[in-house]
């Protein structure tokens, strides 16, 4: 058998090979190519910290419920050469991501080193992670079936101006005429938000905090099946057992055939009696305790992230994740400005003049502030060290600033006057006569 390089593209449906990066808006080996080309996904890790400015739309399903790509289901259009991960965690290369996760789990708990002493245990177990790490991950995993571990070190690149304009477009138009990618019922899990209220002084140094939250777990009487028991299934009437209906739609590269999973049966072609306890779902509403450590200097707005404590996906899915957003309470003293910290301190005009040390308050507690002779009004004075510590930066802290409002008596008593006058006439005397 002839045997041809990493990353070329085999003839399929007609579509002639074309050199990778090579393309032509006239000629329909651009869609070929375009058609392989990665529908990466951006995967967060668990925990992570995300500014105010983030987007808040994580209450419903994602965009990108299934992770699958053109390539994904026509597996042979491209040759891959190397050392094959798909192997090394004994899953087929359509696997999906449950399948992988599920697999790497099993091995893991054999071949890990604090569990397996034999000698080629530590190395086995570091094969396995790092083939899961490829390909749990969406954009890796694309990279790995097209150029194999060489791609993964840097090697060459598809590129391709249009690539994401037709992931989105194979996305929601799977068939495109050449026997489309079907859902079979496996979708994502729901991201889950749930706002936590904390104190102004629990913000600033963070704290653990134990939530409850109510999401979908996977049913236990149907295994997520969504199917009664011992129950037989039937002919989808509505796809007459296809799993799929057809429709046309324009789009500025023509008509495009589309094909859509069957609403009423999943994308399964044949239906059946759906479970007494879930209702079909294949999910029931279950409590979930999660401590969560927040981290020193949050502020409102701020969210962290918990992968795959959302709700589970349906039939097999991945979980979707939760977010974990915080709203913080106003001092009744202080007001914060980033990671600095605002008061304004009021002193005697006589003060002002002469210099005090005062008492201020501050997020680690009563702190003594100089108030220098001479102090004009409305001048800041800086208390290093004493703001906001920076989100995993406990050593860096911002500064209070304290604004200092001198204040003027509107009423003297006989005496204060007599002083205050006897005060004027001795500045007169000092001043030289023009």
């Amino acid at each position: 058998m002839a045997t041809m390089p990493c990353g070329t593209f085999v003839p399929y449906c007609g579509l002639q090979s074309l050199t990778p990066g090579m393309y032509s808006t006239t000629s329909s080996n651009w869609l070929s190519s375009q058609c392989c080309a990665s529908n990466g996904l951006l995967a967060s890790s668990c925990s992570t910290i995300f500014s105010p400015d983030c987007s808040h739309t994580f209450l419903s399903s994602r965009q990108h419920k299934d992770s699958y790509d053109f390539k994904r289901s026509h597996p042979h259009l491209i040759v891959r050469a190397g050392k094959n991960y798909y192997s090394v965690l004994g899953v087929a290369e359509d696997a999906r991501k449950p399948e992988i996760k599920t697999a790497y789990k099993r091995l893991a708990r054999t071949y890990h080193p604090d569990v397996n002493k034999d000698p080629g245990a530590e190395q086995r177990f570091k094969e396995i992670s790092n083939a899961y790490e490829v390909l749990s991950d969406e954009e890796k995993r694309s990279i790995y079936d097209r150029y194999g571990e060489d791609g993964l070190k840097g090697g060459p690149s598809m590129g391709g101006g249009f690539s994401s304009i037709f992931d989105e477009l194979l996305n929601n138009f799977d068939g495109m005429g050449m026997g489309g990618n079907f859902r079979n019922g496996y979708s994502e899990g729901e991201d889950l938000a749930y706002s936590l209220r904390l104190d102004f002084r629990e913000a600033v140094f963070g704290v653990d905090k134990d939530i409850e939250i109510s999401r979908l777990e996977d049913c236990p009487t149907c295994e997520a099946t969504g199917t009664k028991p011992g129950s037989k299934s039937y002919i989808c009437k509505t796809c007459n057992g296809n799993g799929q209906l057809i429709s046309s739609i324009r789009t500025p590269f023509g008509i495009v055939q589309q094909a859509l999973s069957c609403p009423d049966c999943d994308g399964m072609g044949e239906r059946s009696t759906p479970c007494n306890k879930c209702r079909g779902d294949g999910r029931m509403k279950k409590p979930k305790k999660i401590t969560v450590n927040v981290p020193a200097g949050v502020d409102t707005g701020n969210k962290i992230r918990f992968q795959s404590e959302g709700n589970s996906g349906r039939k097999g899915g991945p979980p979707g994740d939760l977010f974990v957003v915080f709203e913080v309470r106003e001092d009744p003293v202080l007001r914060r400005d980033g990671n600095n910290i605002l008061y304004t301190c009021k002193v005697s005009y006589l003060d002002a003049i002469m210099g005090t040390v005062k008492k201020i308050p501050t997020v680690d507690g009563m702190s003594d502030l100089n108030i220098p002779p001479g102090t004009q009004p409305n001048v800041t004075l800086l208390m290093t060290k004493k703001g906001v510590p920076f989100v995993n930066k406990k050593s860096k802290r911002g500064d209070q600033l304290v604004k200092v409002q001198v204040e003027i008596p509107k009423k003297l008593n006989d005496e204060e006057r007599k002083l205050i006058e006897e005060l004027i006439n001795l500045n007169k005397a000092k001043v030289p006569s023009s």
